[in-house]
C-alpha cells in the first residue's frame, strides 16, 4: 500500500502543531521552507525531508519553486500540498495547477487570498461589504471617490492581515497614494472606511459544513494596531448571544459562497457604529494568527492546527471526529515590548494559561475562564499595565 505523501509549504515559520498532526496520521511528510528560517525548531521528528529555498525577506521566485518541486516530483509521489501560511495559498495553488494534484486551484484560492476577488463574488451573492472600488480605471476612481464619503482605504490585495493598508481622508492624498503605487496600483483596492466592532469566527468545516465555530471579538481594530501601535486583544463573544448567532450563520454563508469544502478558515466582519449591520471584511481559509489558534485551545480545548493536519490526512475509509469542546472563554493581548525577553513575574492572576515567550521583542498573555466578563476585565487590566510595562 502507497504511503502518502504531503508537501507542507512554509515561507514563516509556523504550523508545527499541524506537521505533526499528519505525520501521527501515517503520512510521509516533506517541508517547503525558507532557507532563512532554516534553524527555526521545526518538529524535525515528523519530518522525513525538507527542502530550502532561497529568499529575500521570505519572498520566493515562483518559476524556481515550480521547477524545484517538479524536480522532487519526479521521486517523490505528492498526494496534498498544504501552505501553513496565509502568503503561502497562493505559492501551493499554482504548485496544485501545475502538477494536477487536488485542492484549491489558483481561481478558488483567489477568493480566500484576494481581497478584490472575495470582494466581488461576496456582492455578486447579495451579501453585504463595504463600498468598494479596483485602484485601476482613474474614471472609475473619480467617480468612486466622488460617490462614496471618505475616509478610504487602500488595501493590497493579496497581503496578509492590515499589511500594506493606507488610510486617507481626502482625495489629494488618495490620489497621492494611488500614484505613489506606480506599476503595483492594479494589486491594490480602494474601500471606504466603516468605523465599527470588528469580529473573527474560527471554524472547521467537513464536506461543506460547519462542525466547529468560535466567534470572538477585536477589542481594538487590528488596523489601529498595526499603524497605531499599542495592544492587540481578541475574546469570545458571549455563547449564544445575538452576535454569536448572527455570526455562525454569516460564516457558513460566506464559505458556501466562497467553496470551501473541507478545511479551516479565519473569516473577519464588522459591525458598523453607523448602521448596526454586520460587513464582511475577508475569509482564509487557513488558522487565523497571532496565536488566536492558541487562544481557541484554551476556552475550546481543541487546536486547529492539529484538527486541520487530521483533517487533511484522513485515510479514504475514515471519517474525521470532531474532539469534545469545552465551552470556557479565552482572552488574548500581544504587544510589541521594549525589552527583548519580558518579564511576566508580576503577572500572576490564576486564569493565565499562556506567556508568549518564542517572539523576541513581543509580549502577551492569554487568560481563560467560566466568566467572559471576568476575562474582559483582565483583558482590561494587563492592557493598561502592557502600556506602562512592555509597549515599544
Amino acid at each position: 500500500m502507497h504511503q502518502k505523501t504531503i508537501l507542507c509549504v512554509a515561507s514563516y515559520f509556523k504550523g508545527a502543531r499541524f506537521i505533526q498532526a499528519a505525520k501521527a496520521q501515517g503520512w510521509r511528510v516533506l517541508l517547503l521552507t525558507s532557507h532563512s528560517i532554516k534553524n527555526e525548531p521545526w518538529p524535525w521528528a515528523s519530518i522525513d525531508d525538507v527542502f530550502y529555498i532561497a529568499d529575500d525577506k521570505h519572498k520566493w521566485h515562483m518559476p524556481d519553486v515550480i521547477k524545484g518541486v517538479s524536480h522532487l516530483a519526479r521521486k517523490e509521489k505528492l498526494d496534498k500540498i498544504v501552505p501553513l501560511d496565509d502568503l503561502d495559498v497562493e505559492k501551493a495553488a499554482e504548485l496544485r495547477e501545475h502538477l494536477r494534484i487536488p485542492g484549491l486551484g489558483a481561481t478558488q484560492t483567489r477568493f480566500f487570498r484576494d481581497k478584490l476577488a472575495m470582494r466581488e463574488r461576496a456582492q455578486a451573492h447579495n451579501i453585504l461589504v463595504p463600498p468598494f472600488t479596483h485602484a485601476l480605471h482613474y474614471q472609475t476612481v473619480t467617480d468612486f471617490a466622488s460617490r462614496v464619503p471618505g475616509p478610504w482605504v487602500v488595501k493590497p490585495r493579496s497581503e496578509a492581515g492590515s499589511m500594506g493598508i493606507k488610510k486617507v481622508y481626502t482625495t489629494e492624498e488618495l490620489w497621492a497614494v494611488i500614484h505613489s503605487l506606480g506599476d503595483e496600483q492594479s494589486n491594490f483596492l480602494i474601500e471606504q472606511f466603516i468605523p465599527g466592532d470588528i469580529f473573527h469566527v474560527d471554524s472547521i468545516f467537513v464536506n461543506g459544513k460547519a462542525i466547529f465555530q468560535l466567534v470572538h471579538q477585536y477589542e481594538n481594530p487590528p488596523l489601529a494596531v498595526t499603524q497605531g501601535g499599542g495592544v492587540f486583544c481578541s475574546h469570545n463573544v458571549l455563547y449564544k448571544s445575538e452576535v454569536d448567532k448572527a455570526l455562525r450563520e454569516y460564516n457558513k454563508t460566506i464559505q458556501k459562497t466562497m467553496g470551501l469544502k473541507n478545511g479551516v478558515a479565519h473569516t473577519e466582519f464588522i459591525k458598523a457604529h453607523a448602521d448596526g449591520q454586520f460587513y464582511f471584511l475577508e475569509t482564509a481559509a487557513r488558522v487565523g494568527g497571532a496565536h488566536i489558534a492558541d487562544m481557541i485551545e484554551a476556552s475550546a480545548g481543541i487546536n486547529l492546527w492539529e484538527e486541520w493536519g487530521k483533517l487533511e490526512c484522513l485515510h479514504e475509509d475514515e471519517q474525521y471526529q470532531l474532539p469534545k469542546i469545552r465551552k470556557e472563554y479565552g482572552g488574548i493581548l500581544i504587544t510589541l515590548s521594549k525589552v527583548e525577553h519580558p518579564d511576566y513575574s508580576a503577572y500572576t492572576d490564576p486564569e493565565i494559561v499562556w506567556r508568549m515567550h518564542d517572539n523576541r521583542y513581543h509580549a502577551g498573555l492569554i487568560v481563560r475562564s467560566t466568566d467572559l466578563e471576568r476575562v474582559k476585565s483582565l483583558l482590561d487590566g494587563f492592557s493598561e499595565r502592557f502600556r506602562d510595562d512592555f509597549c515599544a
